[in-house]
């Protein structure tokens, strides 16, 4: 599963982007490329990409995958403060509809575009970290970058309005350019971005599976239900498998710690069951 915004390589006409600029801003800091920082993915970055992939054990082809991705370390752990002027956004990914808020109050609501079932958008609770003027190509007029610790996932504009409204996208939001242009110059850095819905992918999730939303998921009701301490967050490993096992000990599962259909299965319908008791 792809779990950045999309697979940066180098392609005729150069792919642009402010996903592009991420990898040349960090691979400058780590010494790997002394080019310009134009978001435009030429041979520069990519022998860049090679130098720093070959270094750090993966596969040189020049490809920012997700492994790629990781390794650089575009997994932002910042936290901004919580702006004073009390904007916030909330997405639902079942409604595909982005509502801003000041407060309580509702400011406007415009329906989105969102991530494809095979490339899903992550829930959570996130904050707005990058703003971006003017990104281009299939992120039009703006860009907002979310702090999702696991690739480049953002809200920005599209050069297809007619994936609005759809589950199109490769995890980001897609809104409409003239839309995407008021909401950037509405909401500062920091903003909240509470992004909620269902969003497993049929994926089977073991110790083996690269970091996804999907694993944040159940990692959130896992915790939720008291199986598990440890920090919230897209990566599947053995606190996460032996929580996984526990689960699927009480709940009369093969205690296999691997996550498949009737484990999330079993994890969504005992979530539901304890909000059900415990919410009034």
């Amino acid at each position: 599963m792809k779990v950045s915004s999309r697979y940066l390589r180098l392609l005729l006409p150069y792919m642009e982007g402010p996903d592009v600029m991420h990898v040349q801003e960090r691979l400058t800091e780590l010494g790997f490329y002394d080019g310009p920082i134009d978001m435009i993915y030429d041979e520069d970055i990519y022998e860049s990409v090679k130098a720093f992939q070959t270094e750090y054990g993966l596969n040189p082809d020049g490809i920012v995958d997700p492994d790629t991705w990781n390794a650089i370390g575009l997994s932002p752990e910042r936290q901004y403060p919580i702006p004073p002027e009390g904007y916030s956004i909330e997405i639902d990914l079942d409604r595909k509809v982005l509502t801003l808020k000041r407060f309580t109050e509702i400011i406007n609501a415009y329906r989105v575009a969102v991530g494809a079932p095979s490339t899903p958008t992550p829930v959570g609770d996130w904050q707005i970290i990058q703003k971006t003027r003017n990104p281009g190509g299939p992120f039009g007029t703006r860009w907002m970058r979310l702090n999702v610790p696991w690739g480049g996932y953002g809200i920005h504009g599209t050069n297809d309005p007619e994936s609005i409204g759809q589950a199109a996208s490769r995890g980001c939001i897609r809104m409409f350019n003239e839309q995407v242009n008021e909401l950037y110059d509405i909401v500062p850095l920091g903003t909240p971005v509470k992004i909620t819905g269902e969003v497993f992918t049929g994926r089977i999730l073991d110790v083996d599976s690269s970091p996804g939303p999907d694993v944040f998921e159940v990692k959130s009701i896992l915790r939720t239900l008291g199986y598990y301490e440890g920090e919230v967050d897209g990566v599947y490993d053995q606190a996460t498998q032996e929580a996984v096992r526990n689960f699927q000990r009480d709940f009369n599962l093969v205690a296999d710690g691997i996550t498949g259909v009737d484990t999330y299965d079993a994890l969504i319908l005992a979530r539901d069951q304890y909000f059900d008791v415990r919410e009034p």
